[in-house]
């Protein structure tokens, strides 16, 4: 698996993703005008974070607020061998349609939750109306409530949990002038959010024994690390 413990491996996994971005990029120009992009002088942030040891929805790594017109939101990550998903939170200040581009390996799925822990989009084939919803969100068809929302991603269900697989996941709604990225790399060697608190940690098995969603009891215990630092977007012209 390629590290993510430099900008220089970042680079060479952008890189690597050139093709997929590419494709990207052909897709949204081919889209009706009108479903925004940048406006004068964009300005970039970039933060590295450790994604949480704990593998829940209460846990995700947050990513930033999105607004309308204003933010346009990027995560660029890894699903190590034998993790079964990471999570990332985000918040949308006001109720309008926002755009989901993605790039990266095949066999990726990507959930998107409300704050209860109701899937609101899913782009497996087989998920019905949430597929649905996932189409329209990639056409910036789709409108989200304002409010606090989480993405699930893992390998799709016929995918071995010991593929690695790199992905990138950018949202916007509308236009923006701001562009926050996310290095989300794996979490550090022997971290425990809880240290020795051993309720905690039951707590936290219980958690992450295989659920998909989270609810409102959970998501006072969510948290996230990092603060941004400019440098430029990763995922530059996906959207």
């Amino acid at each position: 698996m390629v590290s993510l413990s430099s900008y220089a491996d970042v680079g060479s996994m952008a890189q690597s993703l050139q093709q997929s971005i590419d494709a990207a990029v052909k897709r949204v120009q081919q889209q009706a005008t009108g479903n925004g992009g940048a406006t004068g002088k964009v300005q970039e942030y970039e933060k590295t974070v450790n994604k949480s040891a704990m593998n829940a929805a209460p846990f995700a790594t947050g990513i930033g607020t999105l607004t309308k017109d204003t933010s346009r939101l990027n995560v660029f990550s890894s699903l190590a061998s034998n993790d079964p998903a990471d999570f990332y939170k985000f918040n949308v200040t006001t109720s309008g349609a926002v755009t989901l581009g993605t790039v990266g390996d095949a066999g990726v799925r990507l959930q998107l939750m409300d704050r209860g822990g109701k899937i609101i989009a899913d782009s497996n084939k087989d998920a019905g109306a949430t597929y649905d919803a996932f189409q329209k969100l990639k056409s910036g068809q789709l409108t989200l409530d304002k409010g606090d929302y989480t993405m699930r991603i893992a390998r799709d269900k016929d995918v071995p949990v010991k593929d690695e697989k790199n992905y990138g996941v950018q949202l916007r709604m509308g236009n923006y002038s701001k562009d926050y990225d996310t290095i989300a790399k794996q979490p550090a060697k022997g971290d425990n959010p809880f240290g020795g608190n051993t309720r905690l940690q039951g707590l936290a098995a219980i958690l992450g024994a295989g659920s998909a969603s989270t609810n409102s009891a959970t998501m006072m215990l969510g948290g996230s690390g990092g603060s941004y630092g400019g440098r430029g977007s990763l995922l530059n012209a996906l959207l």
